[in-house]
């Protein structure tokens, strides 16, 4: 190509999603026209933020503290910069031969593991990409989705629910993010049938409303749940989200499912807000069980716009369902 029609096609003709096609023209260009895939993969990794944070939390969770700890480094907090403990003591020829051993034992260790040092990272043992590992981690809030330590205490990791050779997905719902204590423990000690598990989320009920929903119904779904408009709206919006499996409980269902649903109401809140600036408040709800005013017996949780003035005093939200409880 031309510089004009490559200047074209950068002006006008690359349509972009994400940072990766002006990333690997920068980088062929400075390399003279020519390189191999894995030197692209490597300047896009060096512009991934994902990957880069990842990294980072590993950096001072992992061998960072480890590190630290045996004092052969020192971290500044305000500056995040670290130091190698005496290397100002050391002499060029030092320093050639301490990088010498390092590599010995990099070469060591790589020929005893092989290829499954990074196996975790690998699309064939469920390898996920930077990007959607940052949206699993920012919807955990950087927290372990099992015992809740922060990515500021322990590095995280993102995991499938259903692993991927028993029948698991890469959708967003069926990852989660875990610290890699909780996650080494789980592979080591989950002896789920996963095949149940699988199986169970095809599950319908005959007669049942949701679970026959006609598809244009439908305004919006995710591999285990869907969106439908109430027909009932309390306010205008009012829309209901709905696990595709058959279960009368919130509390029956999965983390896969409990992660489909946040997802969509997440959307949905979303979705609302850009086309009515009239709403300015939410109620998010689930009846579950008889008495507490669930008429159909399949899981659903209500998002309810509400907008200022709908009713004379919005004080209490939903306390509302006991009415003399509301006030307080």
């Amino acid at each position: 190509m031309t510089y004009l029609q490559l200047a074209d096609f950068i002006d006008n003709g690359m349509r972009m999603s994400h940072i990766y096609q002006p990333v690997m023209l920068i980088a062929l260009l400075e390399r003279g026209g020519k390189m191999k895939d894995s030197e692209v993969a490597k300047a896009l990794l060096a512009q991934d933020q994902s990957q880069i944070e990842y990294y980072t939390t590993i950096t001072n969770n992992m061998v960072g503290k480890v590190l630290r700890n045996r004092e052969v480094v020192t971290r500044e907090r305000s500056t995040r910069e670290y130091t190698l403990r005496g290397f100002e003591t050391l002499s060029p020829s030092e320093v050639e031969s301490l990088k010498e051993k390092c590599i010995k034992r990099l070469d060591a260790y790589l020929e005893k593991r092989g290829s499954k040092v990074f196996n975790h990272r690998r699309k064939s043992s469920g390898y996920i990409s930077g990007t959607i590992r940052y949206e699993v981690l920012k919807r955990a809030k950087f927290h372990c989705e099992l015992c809740g330590i922060s990515a500021e205490q322990k590095a995280l990791e993102v995991d499938h629910i259903l692993p991927r050779n028993n029948g698991g997905s890469d959708d967003l719902s069926n990852l989660q993010a875990l610290c890699y204590s909780c996650n080494s423990m789980k592979r080591d000690r989950d002896d789920t049938d996963f095949r149940v598990i699988r199986e169970s989320f095809a599950h319908r009920e005959a007669g049942c409303l949701f679970c026959e929903i006609p598809k244009d119904r439908i305004i919006a779904e995710n591999e285990l749940a869907f969106v439908i408009a109430d027909k009932f709206a309390v306010t205008e919006g009012h829309c209901l989200i709905i696990p595709k499996r058959h279960t009368s409980s919130y509390f029956e269902l999965g983390q896969a499912e409990i992660n489909a649903i946040t997802s969509l109401l997440h959307e949905q809140r979303r979705r609302i807000m850009e086309s009515d600036e009239s709403v300015t408040g939410f109620n998010v709800g689930v009846n579950d069980g008889l008495d507490s005013g669930q008429t159909i017996m399949h899981c659903h949780a209500h998002l309810i716009p509400r907008r200022k003035g709908d009713i004379d005093d919005p004080t209490g939200g939903v306390r509302g369902v006991i009415p003399e409880k509301r006030y307080y």
